[in-house]
């Protein structure tokens, strides 16, 4: 069980190290690292979701279940984001970050781990929980967004930007694809060759973003977003997975993902839209570098006997 373990988190967090390194020594030029978050972006990660979903068959997993349990855990994880935001007295520009630090996730960790600990199923599984983390998770930070602290919205922009999110597309031709059998012969090696380079590019560009010259910036409302996104969240998950029943597989999935640290690239989008850059820059360092301790031990509570 050791030995799994090392060979499941080693190579994950290894990645991170190595792209922190690689961005401070070798590869220097931002606009390097920003071509590779775009290729993984628009084109990897998209081709990673269509195969994985692509081979579940649907009638075989708790869809309903898993999304109940994920869509509840995220609405309270929503409402206790902007409570902390709140109560550390954060302007509209800062809470937009304390809520991508509570509810965003790294998928491509948690696509590293499960490939890792359950090999196909668990990759399968990992990408249906993408599938329903994605839409909430784009709905809910894009009209924060947009309220821009005046509490309006215009909707048609708002699903607009959600309906053409390539991870959202990606996921919706995957269950497309899944319903109607699979995919053709030659396509499928080809999408599988494209998604398996997602994974290790993907954790080297998000070890390039990570600072820790970040980590002195409010550090007290950093400490209490991560143990919302790594601590509260998980939990809740895997309290409402044994509520409805879901088995111990699609359970363990389902709490993997949620336990993930926020994405890097909420740096990206709180950067591009008006956000608290530096504040969310520290939240992404700090929830990274502790979900190297967390991440192991959710694992284990989860872990199918």
């Amino acid at each position: 069980m050791i030995a799994a373990y090392l060979d499941a988190f080693v190579p994950a967090f290894g990645l991170l190290a190595l792209g922190a390194f690689l961005k401070r020594r070798l590869l220097r030029d931002d606009t390097v690292w920003a071509g590779i978050e775009r290729l993984i972006f628009w084109v990897l990660l998209p081709s990673l979701l269509v195969v994985a979903i692509g081979s579940v068959e649907l009638g075989r997993i708790p869809i309903f279940g898993m999304m109940a349990a994920i869509w509840i855990a995220l609405s309270v994880g929503t409402a206790a984001a902007l409570l902390i935001s709140r109560g550390f007295a954060q302007p509209h520009a800062s809470m937009t970050c304390v809520l991508m630090g509570g509810i965003r996730f790294n998928n491509l960790i948690g696509f590293a781990v499960a490939g890792a600990m359950f090999g196909a199923p668990g990759l399968a599984l990992g990408a249906v929980a993408t599938g329903l983390i994605v839409p909430f998770v784009q709905f809910v930070t894009t009209t924060a967004f947009a309220m821009g602290g005046q509490g309006r919205v215009r909707i048609w922009p708002v699903i607009r930007q959600i309906v053409l999110n390539p991870l959202i597309l990606g996921c919706a031709i995957g269950f497309a694809v899944a319903a109607l059998g699979g995919l053709p012969m030659g396509v499928q090696p080809l999408l599988r060759s494209l998604g398996q380079a997602s994974v290790a590019l993907g954790l080297l560009a998000v070890g390039a973003a990570l600072s820790l010259e970040t980590l002195r910036d409010r550090l007290p409302l950093q400490l209490v977003t991560a143990a919302l996104k790594l601590i509260v969240m998980p939990g809740l998950t895997w309290l409402l997975c044994q509520v409805f029943g879901i088995a111990p597989l699609p359970t363990a999935m389902a709490v993997l993902f949620m336990a993930l640290p926020t994405a890097a690239t909420s740096y990206v989008m709180a950067r591009a839209m008006g956000g608290d850059a530096p504040l969310m820059a520290a939240i992404t360092t700090s929830e990274h570098l502790l979900a190297i301790i967390t991440l192991p031990l959710w694992l284990a509570l989860v872990m199918p006997r």
